[in-house]
């Protein structure tokens, strides 16, 4: 059985976030390319079977599309009252078992961390777990105060401590683990009887030892206390992430020039000995191929680029397949449904979209192909375009067979079919399909007229 099996998770998320000074509630904000409380949720599925209740209060409709199929429940708190309430409304209706309680705005929490700190509850006879980390300066976190004996005796909230209290290192992470029955009993007792009027969750701890109940300290690595409260501590968790995926990276023979600069999301996969210039941004299941170069500041999207290639500088692809030892831009840009094949060349300035464009074909500058299939060893010249969007709002599809040669500045009114071997004259306007091997020139007839030129300009 899995560390989370048939246990119940409680995810906070009613908070506003006010610090953020965004319409955005605080939880929907992005880490790596995801809304945070869409990653906590992932990694706590990633330990097994768990319940998984989401407390929303603030954006409380907008917070339940984003998590809508992802197999939670959320629970409503109405008016936000604090952890204790918030923990209180989780518990309606009532589970059984171990409950944990996370919060939806501490997005560096691993999965390592989650299993080791249910492992030590688990593993104890204790009622309660608090989970906790030591921080060279603690600021306003809540300091854990341990007996001799090393058992937690109390939380105690920095605006209340003492100097001596103040002088403790070890804080209290908001995290907690704990029997079913223990929330029962304790949550109705807690009283709003503090300058905010709100339920606090650390008076559980309080009440328990009130009772002589022992409650566990579990130590945990300190990136489970950082909470994004702001939009500075929401970059510096996504410069943690990133940079955490980039040393991965490294450790598994990507070359990386400036990992402070290389942007790579999680489920990003990269060949070994493939190089990653600086400001290169990879996104959603995207995969690049052993040996691929992939220059300044390029963005790659939920995209398949094979072995060997070389993207050139500002080239942006999303949703696209790149075969191996094809060369893109620099500037070039693929739209989605896009299928280079291999040993292609798609140069500065090219726009595809919805493209099948076949092995060892070429596009080298200034093209726009939309809605088109192009053959294998075909030459697109320069300023070609796919008219594919007529007049009746539809869009219709261009065929270009294999060892076709466009001359450049020609447009093809879709929909249209060009054959094998086929040669199109440059300047054509093409609204006829051209048979295989045929020369296909459409242009306006040129008229020459001596002398013209300085009834105009008037010079002699």
């Amino acid at each position: 059985m899995r560390d989370f099996d048939n246990m119940t998770v409680i995810l906070l998320a009613a908070g506003q976030g006010t610090r953020m000074k965004s319409p955005l509630p605080k939880v929907l904000h992005p880490i790596s390319g995801e809304p945070m409380i869409y990653r906590i949720i992932r990694t706590i599925q990633s330990l097994g079977d768990a319940e998984i209740r989401v407390v929303v209060g603030h954006g409380k409709e907008l917070v339940s599309r984003v998590v809508d199929g992802l197999g939670v429940t959320c629970l409503i708190q109405e008016k936000q009252l604090g952890t204790g309430d918030a923990v209180r409304v989780a518990m309606e209706p009532p589970t059984d078992g171990d409950v944990l309680v996370l919060n939806g705005d501490h997005p560096l929490i691993t999965a390592d961390d989650l299993s080791k700190i249910v492992r030590e509850f688990k593993s104890s006879d204790v009622g309660m777990g608090v989970v906790t980390c030591e921080l060279g300066e603690p600021g306003s976190f809540g300091r854990i105060v341990r007996d001799s004996y090393g058992t937690v005796q109390a939380i105690v909230e920095a605006k209340d401590a003492t100097d001596v209290a103040l002088k403790i290192k070890e804080v209290n992470t908001g995290i907690y683990v704990a029997s079913s029955d223990i929330f029962k009993k304790y949550l109705p007792q807690i009283q709003s009887t503090n300058a905010q009027n709100e339920y606090y969750l650390t008076d559980v701890v309080e009440l328990m030892r009130t009772d002589q109940k022992e409650i566990l300290g579990i130590k945990a690595n300190r990136n489970v206390a950082f909470g994004v409260n702001s939009q500075m501590e929401l970059a510096m968790a996504n410069k943690e992430i990133y940079r955490k995926k980039v040393d991965t990276l490294l450790e598994n023979g990507v070359i990386v020039l400036d990992p402070e600069t290389t942007y790579v999301e999680d489920e990003v996969e990269v060949g070994s000995g493939a190089v990653l210039y600086p400001g290169v941004f990879l996104r959603g299941k995207t995969q690049i191929g052993a040996l691929t170069v992939i220059e300044p500041n390029c963005m790659i999207i939920q995209s398949t680029i094979g072995d060997s290639c070389e993207i050139k500088a500002g080239s942006y692809i999303e949703k696209s397949e790149v075969g191996e030892r094809s060369v893109l831009g620099p500037y070039a840009r693929l739209r989605p449904e896009t299928k280079i094949g291999k040993e292609c060349k798609i140069g500065n300035f090219v726009e595809l979209k919805k493209v099948d464009f076949g092995d060892k074909s070429k596009a080298s500058h200034l093209t726009y192909l939309g809605d088109a299939e192009v053959g294998e060893d075909t030459n697109i010249g320069c300023g070609t375009i796919t008219c594919n969007y007529r007049e009746d709002k539809k869009k219709y599809k261009t065929k270009i067979g294999s060892g076709v040669f466009v001359g450049s500045d020609t447009q093809f009114i879709a929909p249209v079919e060009i054959g094998d071997g086929a040669l199109i004259g440059s300047g054509s306007t093409i609204t006829k399909n051209v048979p295989k091997d045929a020369l296909a020139v459409a242009r306006g007839r040129q008229i020459v007229k001596e002398g013209w030129a300085t009834r105009f300009t008037g010079k002699k």
